[in-house]
């Protein structure tokens, strides 16, 4: 696999492309993952670390309701591991950062980003 190191610029710049738009091709590049998954959400393909931030990889983009900006819950089961940022995305593919980590968790594939959505 392609060093991640060698596609970014000396600095992150996920909302105007940089190394999320990198990793976003290289996925793309591999083909996409294809699970059922429900309206506002996607699954986590894989975490991508760089050396400013990892990158949460997702397995849906647009075409799930997915838009950059958008805060989403990570889950495993009935479990909240995290809370992501939309940052990158393309038709089938996203791109995140982490927000927040529950105490002893780590985000890993097979879990589900949906958008986090406040009770009012």
């Amino acid at each position: 696999m392609r060093n991640l190191a060698a596609l970014s610029s000396s600095c992150f710049r996920p909302f105007r492309g940089g190394l999320a738009v990198a990793v976003l091709a290289l996925v793309m590049g591999q083909g996409t993952l294809v699970m059922a998954t429900p309206e506002g959400a996607a699954p986590v393909v894989s975490v991508a670390p760089t050396r400013v931030a990892d990158l949460v990889l997702l397995g849906g983009g647009f075409a799930a309701g997915l838009r950059e900006g958008m805060v989403c819950r990570v889950t495993r089961g009935a479990t909240v591991i995290a809370e992501i940022q939309l940052v990158g995305l393309r038709a089938q593919a996203g791109a995140a950062l982490i927000l927040s980590l529950a105490p002893g968790q780590s985000i890993q594939p097979g879990d589900l980003a949906s958008v986090k959505v406040s009770k009012t």
